[in-house]
């Protein structure tokens, strides 16, 4: 008669109890965290205008603040969905600035600096899916001009709450999909090896 391996359906128990409790500490802990952050965040606009900070502030998202970028060291285009592509300066002391939105993607946009005033965002985050893994600081921040100082440029959206991420429920049901995935497999090849037939011993000489 065979029996149940021993190692490998420990290792395979403690896998699933890994996947679940990631899943519950995404449900219990990370979600209501984050919904905590959006409620405060969401009374940001009705708030009185500040200074951008200069150190990152997470709790100062959507508020309107103002900041003086001189001299831009340059502006880049970043993908902006429906809106096309969002022109970024990035100040000499390293701040950013959206200073509006194109659909010209080989636009060249030219800006001597100077005051702005708008609302603190997420700039574009440039890690990749492993590193920001790996990486749990949330992306810098920068600030969107409500009124765009370039010509040719069109207006930027207004501040959203849709522009934070909140994706904890959808990582905890990725979790729980992960460990019963790899039960449901585990109890088919386990399932499998022992209804195989054991192969008869040799006759002995």
């Amino acid at each position: 008669m065979k029996r149940v391996p021993v190692l490998p359906t420990l290792f395979v128990a403690l896998a699933v109890a890994a996947m679940v409790a990631l899943g519950l500490w995404q449900l219990l802990d990370r979600l209501p965290e984050k919904e905590a952050y959006l409620a405060k965040v969401a009374a940001n606009p009705a708030r009185p205008p500040v200074a951008f900070p200069s150190v990152p502030d997470q709790s100062l998202l959507l508020r309107r603040a103002s900041a003086t970028c001189r001299p831009p060291v340059g502006v880049t285009l970043a993908g902006a969905g429906a809106a096309g592509f969002r022109a970024i300066a990035t100040c000499a002391n390293g701040m950013a600035m959206q200073l509006g939105t194109t659909r010209d993607p080989m636009a060249r946009v030219q800006w001597s600096g100077g005051a702005v005033s708008g609302f603190i965002s997420h700039a574009p985050d440039q890690r990749s899916l492993i590193g920001a893994l790996a990486d749990r600081r949330p992306p810098p921040l920068m600030l969107v001009a409500d009124r765009t100082p370039v010509a040719g440029l069109a207006a930027n959206a207004p501040p959203s709450l849709d522009s934070i991420p909140n994706n904890h429920l959808a990582y905890a049901v990725q979790w729980f999909f992960f460990a019963a995935v790899a039960s449901i497999i585990y109890l088919l090849a386990l399932r499998r090896r022992l209804a195989a037939p054991v192969a008869p011993a040799p006759p002995r000489r």
